[in-house]
């Protein structure tokens, strides 16, 4: 490998092999998302303690401070809304230039297996990793699922992830789910654990990232559980002990409730 790529890698995955990625990318196709309306200011609090920022170049440009920021996961793929005909008919929208302009750590993309649009996503991602080669930039690939959230079981996680290893992306983000092993041991590259099913309270959050990272995954690529909660930076620290400090369910709920109040 590069020694650029290794050194953009070494930013992003943390000296004992683990990530806290926070995602803020939402607007791309959601628009102004709930606790997200004004980024900055959401995220303001919850960055001493993140290992990336997954962000579009427009957010990074008006709301990050680049002097303060962490490493950046450029967020490139993009051209459809919430309310398009078909979520999975993505290109990409952001050139090498820009990518070198903003000195990000990596890029990130989605990928659609198994929709009509499997084929151009999959190409894109091809295409983009033979050009971030050249630069020695990271390609996160994202399995995206569309609206179809039935397709979140490790069948279906384990191919996506699979292909996206296959076709060169140094790390995976999918979605956490029953039988995560699966995933992760047919991946021969990094996974990232996206949100996993609709979580009432935040054990069940705990629960499933303390699993996900004892079969594996390396981290996290998780928003929503965090700058959506009614206490952001609780949530944010008690998951960070799970992904950095090998912290149990317990330990990550008892240090929750107490930063919290509850």
């Amino acid at each position: 490998m590069d020694w650029g790529m290794q050194n953009r890698l070494s930013r992003l995955i943390q000296s004992d092999g683990h990530c806290f990625f926070l995602p803020i990318d939402h607007g791309y196709f959601q628009g102004p998302t709930r606790k997200l309306e004004k980024p900055g200011e959401t995220i303001k609090p919850l960055i001493p303690y993140v290992d990336a920022l997954f962000v579009t170049r427009g957010v990074l440009r008006s709301c990050i401070n680049p002097r303060t920021s962490p490493p950046i996961i450029l967020r490139i793929s993009g051209g459809t809304s919430i309310i398009g005909k078909d979520l999975s008919h993505e290109g990409i929208i952001t050139s090498i230039q820009e990518v070198l302009r903003l000195s990000v750590a990596a890029v990130g993309m989605s990928i659609f297996v198994g929709s009509e649009y499997e084929h151009d996503s999959l190409l894109n991602l091809g295409k983009l990793v033979d050009e971030c080669e050249n630069y020695g930039i990271p390609v996160m690939a994202v399995t995206a699922v569309g609206k179809e959230l039935e397709k979140r079981d490790a069948r279906y996680l384990g191919l996506c992830c699979r292909i996206a290893a296959e076709l060169g992306a140094q790390v995976v983000k999918t979605y956490w789910c029953e039988n995560f092993e699966k995933v992760v041991n047919g991946c021969p590259v990094p996974v990232v654990m996206a949100g996993g099913p609709k979580c009432e309270t935040e054990r069940e959050v705990f629960e499933f990232v303390y699993d996900g990272m004892q079969k594996g995954a390396i981290g996290l690529n998780l928003g929503r559980n965090v700058w959506q909660h009614e206490h952001p930076v609780a949530m944010v620290k008690a998951l960070r002990t799970i992904v950095h400090e090998n912290a149990s369910v317990e330990e990550a709920n008892d240090l929750f409730r107490s930063l919290s109040g509850e």
